[in-house]
């Protein structure tokens, strides 16, 4: 044993040093299987020695090296972290709580990552946009969009940014799905066919405010901040809040200008997952969503859900400054320009401003020329399948708008409001120069044109009453 120590010594090892070293960088706590392992390591360790018949040459100690047993039971370690993390997944059990807002997580690194909500902490920036990221595998997947890097279905070619989604995608082909016992309804993942089982079993979420059920946790906290007001994630660029990150997440590609998702028929890119697939049942003619009272069908719920509004007769969004009420938040905020004067969205052609984004995109088709929608019994185009509607109905000879008064029906709600206002008497035009007053806009128009008439030639004219 001394013979040992001595060339230890002499090769610059202190033994016991080295032992008390290891025992401290060991990470703890540990386990009663480790504590075992320990305490055999250890009594190996100082029970080493020379085998009697020994083949190494004079002077060669045969050791075990200390560092390397650490590490060897640093794995065993995070082997067992591992599986006590994964374990947590079957037990329920989640021991990490954010000092926030309480919510809680199965693993310290969980955890980490949802903080960062709080403190706004984005590490992983993308070279091309500066747009930054929370972890970095959402940053892999937004990179995608500029390497081109995407998962490519094998049967229709359709592309995607993660494995995921594709696999998700290829399931239409495979047509596998998850189906209900209940009502045979399939579905394409487990959690959906999860979500929908709550229908029968009766697990919902419901808010405490206005006793809605939601399916999921997550909907539920979304819906609650209905009530608290509650906006938690603030647009870095012009600072307005939203109550999701996935709301966010939309807003601010307004001010990157991302439009990662295009359509495979036209090419025409979209800032949502939710706009794509409504557009592309323009090309499909798809209209799933169809209306219980009239059979009328929409491309999308939201479209479903304001229609439905006629028939209630809702309108449930109400000016402040004249009362009047409308079926959609959209409408309202339209209307309101009305009062302040606001028209945020201009042409970049001439300069002319609007109130709405529709607008603005029907008046860019007065200089592109653009007319997207075709009559089917005359080929006829029109800008806006507004016009279009009103137009068929010359072919159908329908006129669904019967006013009150008189009973005389017309062929748009338009026609119908101006011809309300013969009973009404109400000329809501009026002249700033000589205070006449109008029905329509078109005959303001007209008698605008006087006053600029007179203006340019100098004349004199005196309006009788």
């Amino acid at each position: 044993m001394d013979y040992r120590k001595s060339l230890e010594m002499s090769a610059g090892i202190n033994f016991e040093e080295t032992l008390s070293h290891v025992e401290e960088n060991l990470v703890k706590p540990l386990s009663v299987k480790q504590e075992e392992i320990k305490a055999e390591t250890l009594d190996t360790t100082e029970n080493v020695k020379e085998p009697e018949n020994s083949e190494l040459s004079h002077g060669a100690v045969q050791k075990i090296d200390p560092y390397t047993d650490m590490l060897d039971n640093a794995d065993f370690t995070n082997s067992v972290s591992w599986g006590s993390e994964h374990e947590r997944s079957h037990t329920g059990e989640k021991p990490f709580a954010c000092s926030e807002c309480e919510k809680y997580f199965r693993s310290k690194s969980e955890l980490t990552l949802h903080e960062r909500i709080h403190t706004g902490e984005k590490p992983f920036a993308c070279s091309e946009f500066e747009k930054c990221f929370r972890i970095k595998s959402e940053l892999t997947v937004h990179e995608r969009i500029y390497t081109g890097e995407l998962f490519v279905c094998s049967e229709c070619g359709k592309c995607f940014h993660t494995k995921n989604n594709l696999t998700l995608h290829e399931r239409i082909h495979t047509r596998e799905r998850f189906a209900c016992s209940e009502c045979g309804k399939c579905f394409r993942t487990k959690d959906d066919l999860t979500v929908h089982k709550r229908i029968y079993t009766g697990e919902l979420f419901e808010c405490s405010e206005c006793g809605k059920c939601c399916h999921t946790k997550t909907h539920l906290t979304k819906h609650e901040r209905i009530h608290t007001e509650e906006r938690p994630f603030a647009c870095s660029e012009c600072e307005k809040c939203f109550r999701s990150k996935g709301d966010l997440t939309k807003h601010e590609r307004i001010h990157t200008g991302e439009k990662p998702y295009a359509c495979s028929e036209c090419g025409k890119c979209f800032r949502t997952k939710g706009d794509h697939s409504k557009h592309e049942r323009i090309h499909t003619g798809e209209k799933p969503y169809a209306c219980s009272e009239c059979g009328k069908c929409f491309k999308s719920k939201y479209e479903l859900t304001v229609h439905e509004k006629i028939h209630t007769g809702e309108k449930p969004f109400a000016c402040s400054e004249c009362e009047k009420c409308f079926r959609t938040k959209g409408e309202l905020t339209v209307h309101e320009r009305m009062h302040t004067g606001e028209k945020p969205f201009s042409c970049s052609e001439c300069g002319k401003c609007f109130k709405s984004k529709y607008e603005l995109t029907l008046h860019e088709r007065n200089h592109t020329g653009e007319k997207p929608f075709a009559c089917s019994e005359c080929g006829k185009c029109f800008k806006s399948k507004g016009e279009l509607t009103i137009h068929g109905r010359i072919h159908t000879g329908e006129k669904p708008f019967a006013c009150s008064e008189c009973g005389k029906c017309f062929k748009s709600k338009g026609e119908l409001t101006i011809h309300g206002r013969i009973h009404t008497g109400e000329k809501p035009y009026a002249c700033s120069e000589c205070e006449k007053c109008f029905r329509t806009s078109g005959s303001f128009i007209v008698h605008k044109q006087i006053h600029s008439s007179i203006h340019s030639h100098g004349r004199k004219v005196i309006f009788m009453p």
